[in-house]
């Protein structure tokens, strides 16, 4: 039952880091202009950590524009100062109402620090995943040295554990091509 527990709170973890890594990449643009690049961008909404789609409407009317409506026109400031902030590498322009960014076609040299970029943030990725792994089998070696586990148990605990960690870690790499295709369609 233990090691069932331990497997349940590795998977937990690991589906978290997988979720943490897919809202990277949706930071990186493709050339496209997508609400998705900036939804979850937090500001600081009279002292709260807040995302940017819980206080203004977001669209995109064409391919190389985001429109950001606030609510309330004061929160304007802040989004600004978090989209100067991002890696999105993009300057606002807003008329006191509404917030615009342009994107302008990527070159091929920015497409390319892009992958960079991606490329270190699924190598995070996967070093986040080891180290989810090595703290499941340090859990289950500890368990099995106190006498609540078998040898064999164990052994089979830290396989399910390797299991795991392979499939998250060939679910990064499928990210890493895709996005990587995405940056390099002109």
């Amino acid at each position: 039952m233990i090691a069932k527990e331990i497997l349940k709170e590795t998977e937990s973890r690991m589906k978290k880091c997988m979720e943490t890594l897919l809202r990277e990449f949706n930071e990186v643009r493709t050339g496209r202009a997508q609400p998705a690049l900036i939804e979850d961008m937090h500001i600081d909404y009279y002292g709260t950590s807040t995302p940017v789609k819980q206080i203004a409407a977001v669209s995109s009317p064409d391919p190389r524009m985001i429109l950001i409506h606030p609510w309330d026109a004061t929160a304007i400031v802040e989004i600004e100062k978090a989209i100067l902030n991002s890696k999105l590498g993009i300057t606002p322009t807003h008329d006191g109402k509404m917030m615009r960014l342009s994107f302008p076609p990527l070159s091929s040299e920015r497409r390319e620090e892009f992958i960079k970029v991606i490329k270190d943030m699924t190598e995070r990725g996967r070093v986040t995943l080891r180290s989810i792994r090595r703290d499941a089998n340090e859990k289950i070696k500890k368990i099995q040295s106190e006498g609540h586990m078998s040898e064999d148990d164990k052994f089979k605990s830290e396989e399910e554990v390797q299991k795991m960690t392979d499939r998250f870690i060939k679910e990064i790499d499928t990210l890493l091509e895709k996005k990587s295709k995405e940056l390099r369609e002109v």
